[in-house]
């Protein structure tokens, strides 16, 4: 195995360009993992702890351009604010010793259905930022998932950021585990209310071959609320409304039995979560609504 290790972007893109098939690493804490287990052994490593860039984050015409390699404890610190769902992922990430090195860039090219990222990006609103020798491309980030661990990347790109939409309401994220912490996700929901738009974004992980929206579950409360006046109102929802929400999260999901939970109680716990993450947004929401009329 060979270590390729440049000391800029333009030398990463141009190792990646000259073997596609080196395997890039930051925090290594999927890479390493498969490595040292004897599941992966790359023909070429490409360390990019060199790449300061990579470590960065910040405004970009209303997105937060977030670095690949930002961990996971700096957006639980410095970007609850404008990526709350983000934020409130991340903390269900492992230790405190992989959250300081893991990245959402990491998750995005490991690409797993069970990545903790991925729903909250999906509820958010994200494109990711693939790079090459030949250019830069933005790839939206339910079109980024290709398959089980795999992504829409060609074989000379690499992460560079993630451009993700600040919140302009609520968000939340839900996550089941065999245990309550340093898990791998069972399943797991993302929930983003947007006011400015009366629209409703949703993320699912670990509840089919790749992370998804339910869209029909999305377009379906989106309606209602509208329907029923609740965005101007502040109303509570109707929990016929939210448990036809969680309903139709819960058909989104297309899973499997596996070592963790059955396909039959994945599809539960989402519909469990969806009502949940709508009430806890919803609950923030007619905080927000009240506090704004009486200002």
């Amino acid at each position: 195995m060979d270590f390729l290790r440049p000391g800029s972007w333009e030398e990463a893109l141009a190792a990646k360009a000259e073997h596609p098939t080196a395997v890039p690493i930051a925090g290594g804490t999927d890479v390493m993992v498969e490595i040292n287990f004897d599941h992966r052994r790359p023909e070429y490593l490409l360390d990019l702890n060199r790449i300061g860039d990579l470590y960065e984050w910040g405004d970009d015409a209303g997105d937060v351009r977030l670095g690949a390699a930002v961990p996971y404890t700096r957006i639980i610190e410095e970007l609850g604010g404008p990526l709350p769902g983000l934020a409130l992922a991340s903390r269900t990430v492992g230790s405190p010793q992989i959250r300081n090195r893991g990245s959402v860039g990491g998750n995005l090219g490991a690409a797993s259905p069970a990545g903790d990222a991925h729903p909250a990006l999906l509820a958010a609103g994200a494109d990711v930022e693939a790079a090459s020798v030949r250019g830069t491309r933005l790839i939206p980030v339910e079109e980024f998932y290709t398959g089980v661990k795999r992504n829409a990347l060609a074989p000379d790109e690499l992460i560079r950021a993630v451009r993700i939409r600040k919140a302009d309401g609520p968000q939340q994220f839900s996550k089941v585990g065999t245990r309550n912490a340093m898990v791998i996700a069972v399943c797991a929901f993302g929930l983003a209310l947007h006011p400015e738009t009366r629209t409703v974004r949703t993320g699912i992980g670990s509840a089919a071959p790749t992370p998804v929206r339910a869209r029909a579950a999305e377009d379906f409360l989106a309606a209602a609320l509208a329907d029923e006046g609740l965005w101007e109102s502040g109303a509570p929802v109707p929990p016929a409304l939210a448990r036809q929400f969680g309903e139709l999260a819960a058909g989104a999901c297309n899973p499997i039995d596996d070592v963790r939970g059955s396909a039959r109680y994945r599809r539960h716990a989402v519909a469990v979560m969806a009502r949940r993450t709508l009430g806890w947004a919803w609950d923030a929401y007619r905080g927000r609504e009240r506090t704004a009329r009486c200002a």
